[in-house]
């Protein structure tokens, strides 16, 4: 049995130590946010936080969460006002979206250790985190939009409500985020 923190609950897995977290977060959960892009860690699409820093969901089993604490882009506010997250929505980053979640939790766990990240900061941190559309000028920006929030301490959209949904977290990703 291991023993976990997924989004703040308390949460045990009985199954194959070794399945990846994905593979658990996404099935068992029905966590979606977090998605299987290359199954190797390499593109970033599976990015969530273990212990605060970013991990690809696709390639660490379960087993290495066991006792820790885990964030989801879902976990990361209920209600879309995480500044992040209002960043990504007021500069409409995503296109297609599919690698926004993994882009979040990265540009979180930048700002958490740097909360002023000059472009050079955020192009290495952010490496890693693939975009087929080639978002990453909008993701740049939004990530020192988030930072100017977090110092000013804003979370409200500026320039557009937040739509109401019934997942938590699910208006943090493109507005096409029911398709799995």
């Amino acid at each position: 049995m291991i023993k976990l923190k997924v989004n703040g609950v308390n949460r045990q897995f009985d199954g194959d130590p070794e399945m990846p977290l994905l593979w658990y977060l996404r099935d068992d959960l029905d966590l979606k946010g977090a998605k299987f892009g290359c199954g190797m860690g390499l593109c970033g699409a599976c990015t969530v936080h273990l212990n605060g820093k970013t991990v690809r969901a696709c390639s660490t089993p379960v087993s290495a969460a066991a006792n820790a604490a885990i964030t989801t882009v879902e976990g990361l506010s209920s209600d879309g006002t995480h500044p992040v997250q209002v960043a990504w929505q007021e500069l409409d980053v995503p296109q297609c979206g599919y690698c926004q979640a993994g882009q979040i939790m990265s540009a979180c766990a930048l700002l958490a250790k740097n909360p002023k990240p000059t472009d050079a900061d955020i192009d290495t941190a952010m490496n890693g985190n693939l975009c087929r559309c080639g978002t990453y000028l909008r993701v740049r920006a939004a990530i020192h939009k988030a930072a100017e929030l977090t110092a000013s301490n804003t979370t409200k959209p500026a320039t557009k409500p937040v739509a109401k949904t019934s997942r938590a977290g699910a208006n943090l990703l493109p507005r096409n985020s029911g398709k799995k």
